[in-house]
């Protein structure tokens, strides 16, 4: 958008009284001014059709979705919920991997190492 200081106005209000001169300077501003009133008029009108294409393409989606969940029956209501929308303290704890059949056994530790040998108390 122009930016026009007090200034530029005054600079270009000069040149204007200049060149057209004193008698035709006030049809010349009016001729100006209809021609801003048209191009904000046409800006406005241009603002307000796509305004109502970007509604109409919404309402469409909208008729989309009513129109597939009419088409839904209720039984999907029975369906249990997927578990990545639960809550976090309802999601099913995941159970830990089994070992493959053919995966060594883990070696058991020593027994010198596990625990300190009893000693009797007198």
């Amino acid at each position: 958008m122009l930016d026009f200081s007090g200034v530029h106005i005054l600079i270009v209000l000069v040149v204007a009284l200049i060149v057209v001169g004193p008698k035709d300077l006030p049809r010349l501003m009016r001729i100006a001014g209809q021609w801003v009133s048209k191009a904000r008029r046409m800006a406005d009108q241009f603002r307000q059709s796509f305004d109502e294409m970007a509604r109409q393409s919404e309402l469409d989606e909208l008729r989309k979705e009513i129109a597939a969940l009419r088409n839904n029956p209720i039984s999907d209501l029975d369906k249990p919920i997927a578990p990545s929308i639960l809550p976090p303290q309802d999601r099913p704890v995941p159970e830990a991997p089994k070992p493959a059949d053919d995966a060594p056994a883990p070696e058991p530790a020593p027994e010198s190492a596990a625990e300190p040998p009893a000693t009797s108390k007198p």
